[in-house]
């Protein structure tokens, strides 16, 4: 049997067939869409990463600090490199691997920063910088004996004579003349 009339219109047609699917316009619309969203959100999520990875450095060079102090009560020196604060890659723990700090820490690279210690005269010296600057970071850290971390906005390292984390830079305020 059939039917009456055949559906003139492909609305008719869809009525009566609601599995049709999406038309090639409304699929396009619909990636349209999508493609906007995108473009909005894609740089916050990145500025996101980019502050996490910068708080991650802070964290990890508050981690060097306190291995350096439990160093220095273990062997009554401070430890000139990230190697002597972390694991041995065998036997048990000494002066030159003390495992005070992870083997990704210790290896030097962690989180898209590249951190380094170094022996000074009056202790050690910490500095991290982004393993690509922009992307995994836009700041540069350094820290000493005194534990205070120092930050400069750029690509340059920080220096001691950098601001404080916390602190803004010195403002270039001149005094007025009489």
């Amino acid at each position: 049997m059939l039917p009456d009339r055949l559906p003139a219109t492909r609305t008719e047609r869809r009525r009566q067939n609601p599995r049709a699917g999406f038309s090639l316009i409304e699929l396009l619309i619909v990636i349209a869409i999508i493609l906007v969203i995108l473009t909005v959100a894609l740089p916050k999520l990145n500025n996101a990463v980019r502050g996490a990875r910068e708080t991650g450095a802070l964290k990890a060079i508050t981690t060097i600090h306190t291995a350096e102090v439990q160093y220095y009560s273990s062997y009554n020196r401070y430890a000139a490199s990230l190697q002597e604060l972390g694991p041995p890659a065998s036997g048990p723990e000494g002066p030159s691997a003390a495992g005070l700090v992870e083997r990704d820490l210790a290896s030097g690279e962690k989180g898209g920063y590249h951190y380094t210690v170094a022996a000074t005269p009056t202790g050690y010296a910490i500095t991290a910088v982004p393993v690509h600057f922009g992307t995994d970071g836009s700041k540069t850290y350094f820290s000493d004996t005194g534990m205070g971390i120092h930050v400069h906005n750029g690509q340059e390292p920080a220096t001691v004579n950098d601001p404080l984390q916390g602190e803004s830079a010195p403002s270039q305020q001149s005094t007025p003349t009489k």
